[in-house]
């Protein structure tokens, strides 16, 4: 489930299993822990389109013909790592259709800041005024 917005069925989740590096001793030769999950985020009929123009658009860069694939190979046991993948998936899908940040209306410096502002600019002059020096007028 993607928070309120969606929920991707277990039928559109691909997973491909393969040997992981990493800790493991003898059994990492053995044992298929690694975990690609692949989701069709462009051919998905659970995601409203206006969710899924948004989705295509911020995760350009990470799909692969529409399909994005996340691999979780940090934990020694298959189920953990099949776990990982799909927190990792619910959370990317999460933050990639959120609704833009509001936006920030521009506001102009107030009166008390600007002569802050001024006051300290005239304070700092008169340190290096009265620092002297050779080539002072």
């Amino acid at each position: 489930m993607i928070g309120s917005r969606f929920v991707v069925p277990g039928a559109e989740l691909s997973e491909r299993f393969s040997r992981s590096s990493g800790p493991g001793g003898q059994g990492v030769n053995t044992t298929d822990s690694r975990v690609e999950l692949s989701f069709d985020v462009a051919g998905s009929a659970v995601i409203p389109p206006l969710l899924k123009e948004r989705i295509l658009a911020r995760l350009s860069g990470r799909l692969v013909d529409g399909v994005l694939t996340i691999a979780a190979s940090e934990h020694r046991s298959q189920l953990m790592n099949r776990d990982a993948a799909r927190e990792r998936l619910a959370s990317m899908l999460l933050a990639a259709s959120a609704p833009p940040p509001a936006k920030r209306r521009p506001t102009k410096p107030s009166r008390g800041s600007k002569e802050r502002r001024l006051a300290a600019k005239k304070r700092r002059g008169d340190v290096k005024r009265g620092r002297g020096g050779r080539f002072d007028d």
